[in-house]
């Protein structure tokens, strides 16, 4: 069948996590359905970014995508609406009418539209079936509870209420939508009223591609990956750093911490032993040639893409509960976790002076994302997904004559 796939980020090159997932979720469709996808992008797109679309999407339409400016005139009228205001500021009459013109050009049998900067355009499907794919309300409902002035909780309450609301409304015009994690899930049905049904497709990898990567370890070598454009990121250095590495430094002085991805030139607590690379195009030669990968996230939701990839490279991860919150792992065989700084550093030292142990951990955990995370096997379950929305859409139609 025809798919329209609507993406809130330009999938080339697949540079951070959701990209990852778009990606191998458009291969997986094209095996079986032609696609069109429109999409968002914050930078200009070249040929040499489209090549690669263009081997399994037929039709490639770029939108520019406006950025959230909560100073701005119509962020600021925003305030008065029931909609949430960066929902308001970064409306896109340009990506209306590339919808509702690719929508008449064609006959599809579907939308799918990823993540909520998308979802947000479901009025304009007309009467097409269509799925919402990939919702995530943790960090936002985090935000709020997790407030520690009245101010950040009145102003994350506010915030908190009107994207359940405004969720609640457009997932009425989907058959079916997506979260990455059971908690998610549980969220989701807690907090929004909605019939939509709601399925859960974790974050996977494609295991092929991370085992051509056999890079020789260097010494006491941590590696942390993450742009600090997304806050959880940067919170989770800050903590480390200035908490955790401290202990590290003083029962081993020659460990080094490699942080990629963008870092917008956000400070860091004394940051002696640390390197930061800034962006890099590929993170696994990275990984591959670290002893320990670490998660030290103490907000976000969803499942974390850097503990998989390191899984999947056999680099065995230290990580907070938070961080490995989503994934199926148990402590002591898959990953090692611990919340305190301390304890935290404790687990590092451990892996680092005992490498049969980091062996046990990593094959281990090469085994479950195997078994579950690894695309070839879940996305056979997405395809099933996409074929219950459309059969959910008809069911609709007929019981509405």
């Amino acid at each position: 069948m025809r798919i329209l796939f609507l993406s809130s980020w330009f999938p080339y090159p697949p540079d951070n996590g959701s990209k990852l997932r778009i990606l191998n979720l458009l291969r997986g469709l094209s095996q079986h359905h032609e696609l069109t996808i429109i999409s968002f992008a914050d930078h200009p797109v070249t040929e040499l970014d489209l090549e690669p679309l263009y081997s399994f999407c037929k039709r490639i339409h770029v939108v520019p995508n406006k950025v959230f400016n909560p100073t701005g005139l119509r962020a600021r009228l925003g305030y008065l609406s029931s909609t949430p205001r960066s929902i308001i500021d970064t409306f896109s009459d340009a990506m209306v009418a590339c919808i509702e013109q690719t929508i008449k050009e064609d006959d599809y049998q579907i939308v799918i539209a990823s993540q909520y900067k998308t979802a947000a355009y479901s009025q304009y499907f007309g009467n097409l079936p269509s799925l919402f794919e990939e919702i995530e309300i943790g960090l936002l409902f985090e935000q709020y509870t997790q407030a520690t002035t009245v101010r950040n909780r009145i102003r994350h309450g506010l915030t908190w209420v009107k994207h359940r609301r405004h969720l609640g409304r457009i997932l009425e015009n989907y058959q079916v939508c997506t979260v990455v994690s059971e908690k998610e899930k549980e969220l989701l049905s807690r907090f929004v009223s909605s019939n939509t049904e709601i399925e859960v497709i974790p974050n996977c990898v494609d295991i092929a591609e991370y085992d051509i990567f056999k890079e020789e370890r260097e010494p006491a070598s941590l590696i942390y990956t993450g742009s600090f454009g997304y806050e959880p990121n940067y919170e989770a250095m800050l903590w480390f750093i200035g908490d955790v590495y401290p202990y590290i430094l003083a029962e081993i002085p020659e460990v080094q911490l490699t942080i990629t991805g963008e870092h917008l030139d956000k400070p860091l607590p004394n940051p002696n032993g640390t390197k930061l690379t800034d962006f890099v195009p590929d993170v696994r030669p990275y990984i591959a040639r670290s002893l320990i990968s670490i998660a030290p996230l103490q907000s976000g939701g969803g499942t974390r893409l850097k503990i998989l990839e390191a899984m999947a490279l056999n680099t065995p991860v230290v990580a907070t509960s938070k961080g490995a919150e989503g994934i199926d792992v148990k402590n002591g065989e898959h990953i090692l976790i611990a919340d305190s700084p301390q304890d935290f550093a404790e687990a590092v030292v451990k892996l680092l002076q005992t490498p049969e142990l980091g062996t046990y951990i990593a094959n281990n955990a090469y085994r479950l994302v195997q078994d579950k995370y690894d695309w070839e096997k879940v996305r056979p379950k997405f395809m099933g997904i996409v074929d219950k929305a459309v059969r959910n859409h008809a069911l609709e139609s007929i019981q509405n004559q």
